[in-house]
């Protein structure tokens, strides 16, 4: 961040090699290793589990096609909140920014450090599973030092995404490797036979191709968040578009590759039963060299928390910097240059959403709020292309393209509310529209003005933090 006029604006210190470090990083995090067994379970077949991953990567490719143009045409910081807010105003962008600031990315960063906390304990338990208060504790403190990491220095946080993310790369390398070499000596029983047990096309059936679809994404997601820092990038209309078309392609490509080894050293139903599947993949397959497995996750999720911390503060700040939240989530340190309110508050709603959640029900919650907004982000696009059509396109997708992935967006919302409708989805719509009591009286009409006015001096003098300013050179 650079002082002018006295505020302070964000630098364009972003390059190509960190912008696919940030989307690689992020993406591959605690999902690889944990939601395949969950998926072989909904989907109920090896060959219908490969699939569901080849899919949902597939997926995401088109998507971020829409997301690129998205940002080479807006090209400010804040993902589907600015986007959202520039087509179709305030209201919505409101119901967004308070719905992703308290549920969608606290809730994404608490996912995360669940898994990472069990993979922490568990050797330290043997064949029991460790106590779920101790699981939590250690994934508060995994919380509260990418706090630290991130409020500290923004070029830190960047150097330890890199770090991270060639270190999962490689433990992922390993794992494929691993099983080429067993699939060379004959592992293939899980393979014949490959789509018997395959959920059929009934009632039940969809719902549970639903779920699968939602854990698949889930190990997916994090294709969208480097949108969530345009102002960053440098030369965004060259690098945005060149960041995702090389990440997302090598990450399905791994992903793929990684359920096959799974695949080839467990049966379905071992690795259905398997409570951590990487670490039983390594039992089996690395002997003593078994320790590497939990710490490669751990490295893993912890890079991947790092990243969508560092994508799910700019949301925040970005939000408040618009007047969607209050004005001291907008500032920045004014030594350090980050964004510290914005930082300090994802991550105490992150703790707070730790004490009654656990990754099988937090997956559910973001999975849903989360497709609901990337369909606004689609249709903001098809709207743009309609009504704006003298804009400014350094990269240009088909109408066909966002218009589609509207339609996939709403169905992957509305499936799970007609197949299995469940009290979360109630629940997390309910918080949705709870947020207009927020707005019209507290944005709208601008009442506790006074009151907020003085809460906002006290904390800026109490964090040490200032104003800031977009940044569009």
């Amino acid at each position: 961040m650079a002082a002018t006029a006295g505020k302070l604006n964000l630098k364009r210190e972003v390059g190509l090699i960190s912008s696919v470090s940030l989307i690689v990083g992020t993406i591959i995090g605690s999902g690889i290793f944990m939601s395949p067994e969950w998926v072989l379970r909904y989907i109920g077949s090896p060959g219908a589990s490969l699939l569901v991953w080849t899919f949902c990567g597939l997926l995401c490719m088109v998507a971020a096609l829409s997301y690129v143009e998205l940002g080479t045409v807006i090209k400010e910081s804040g993902g589907e909140y600015i986007y959202i807010l520039r087509n179709f105003g305030p209201v919505p962008a409101f119901v967004f920014s308070w719905t992703s600031v308290f549920v969608v990315r606290p809730a994404s960063i608490a996912a995360m450090s669940l898994s990472l906390a069990q993979y922490t304990a568990a050797p330290f338990y043997g064949a029991c599973p460790p106590p779920p208060a101790v699981v939590k504790c250690t994934a508060a403190a995994s919380i509260l030092i990418v706090t630290v990491v991130n409020c500290l220095n923004v070029k830190l946080a960047t150097d330890i995404q890199n770090i991270f993310t060639f270190a999962k790369l490689v433990s992922l390398l390993v794992i494929v490797v691993g099983g080429i070499l067993l699939i060379l000596n004959g592992h293939t029983q899980s393979f014949q036979n490959a789509f018997q047990g395959t959920s059929g096309i009934s009632s039940s059936g969809i719902s549970s191709i639903g779920i699968a679809l939602q854990h698949g994404l889930w190990s997916y997601d994090g294709w969208s968040n480097l949108n969530n820092l345009t102002e960053e990038i440098k030369r965004p209309e060259v690098n945005l578009p060149r960041a995702l078309l090389i990440s997302l392609p090598l990450v399905t490509l791994l992903y793929i590759l990684v359920n096959i080894s799974y695949l080839a050293a467990m049966s379905p139903a071992e690795m259905m039963s398997s409570g951590a599947v990487a670490v039983t993949w390594g039992n089996k397959v690395l002997g003593s060299w078994t320790w590497i497995i939990p710490l490669s996750v751990v490295l893993s999720t912890f890079g991947s928390m790092n990243g969508t911390f560092f994508t799910g503060g700019r949301t925040c700040y970005i939000a408040a910097r618009e007047g969607s939240l209050p004005d001291i989530l907008s500032m920045a340190h004014v030594k350090r240059l980050t964004p510290l309110p914005a930082l300090l508050f994802t991550a105490f709603i992150a703790l707070i959403l730790l004490i009654p959640g656990d990754f099988g029900s937090i997956v559910k919650y973001f999975s849903f709020t989360a497709w609901f907004f990337y369909s606004q982000a689609f249709a903001a696009l098809v709207y743009m292309k309609i009504k704006k059509p003298h804009l400014h396109r350094p990269f240009n997708v088909p109408l066909p393209i966002p218009v589609f992935m509207f339609i996939i967006s709403i169905c992957l919302v509305v499936a799970p509310l007609i197949e299995a409708p469940e009290m979360e989805y109630l629940f997390v719509g309910l918080f949705m529209l709870s947020g207009l009591l927020i707005y019209f009286p507290l944005i709208h009409f601008k009442l506790c003005t006074c009151s907020m006015d003085q809460i906002t001096i006290f904390l800026q003098l109490l964090l040490e933090v200032g104003p800031t300013q977009s940044n569009l050179d």
